[in-house]
């Protein structure tokens, strides 16, 4: 298969709440080998929450994140 179309990474139906506040809701995302990726959004929008899931710093409350073996973030 050629890398280019290889699904490397995946986010499903990830959910993390910090206290009382859920600053993610039901996220799906998908990367293929090579991707360039941008997140965009307001303040407080979750962005930096999402990149810690993406970077394994953080653990999500609900779904799970995927990442295929041979691959790092």
């Amino acid at each position: 298969m050629n890398n280019d179309k290889q699904i490397i990474f995946s986010m499903v139906n990830v959910s993390k709440t910090y206290g009382q506040k859920r600053v993610l809701k039901d996220i799906y995302l998908s990367f293929y080998y090579g991707a360039k990726i941008g997140i965009i959004g307001l303040n407080g929008s979750g962005k930096s929450s999402v990149l810690k899931v993406i970077a394994g710093l953080v653990e999500p409350d609900e779904g799970q994140v995927v990442i295929q073996p041979g691959y790092t973030v």
